[in-house]
């Protein structure tokens, strides 16, 4: 129980962080410092804000609906997966910096 809240604990930090990376971003370089087209296009609709919180509370959501119905290792995944294809390339990008 307790690795499983570690887990859930690490998804929601790694949302938070790459929603942090990506607003610096945007805000400094602009829409296309977004990858995800459909985010960008709704970002040059509605603004980066409002875009990144819905984006970023829906995944956090999703998160806690894997928690809460004990899909702990398919949450372990998306959370290794995020750490390496989302928060690895934004600390790539700024340690650069």
């Amino acid at each position: 129980m307790r690795l499983s809240r570690l887990v859930l604990l690490l998804f929601l930090a790694a949302q938070f962080w790459d929603g942090v990376f990506t607003w610096v971003a945007v805000d400094a370089h602009g829409v296309s410092a977004e990858g995800n087209v459909f985010l960008a296009a709704c970002m040059a609709l509605a603004g980066p804000t409002p875009t990144l919180l819905a984006a970023k509370l829906g995944a956090a959501a999703g998160g806690v609906l894997l928690y809460a119905y004990g899909v702990h290792g398919i949450l372990a995944g998306l959370t290794l997966l995020y750490a390496v294809t989302a928060i690895g390339p934004w600390l790539a990008h700024y340690s650069v910096l």
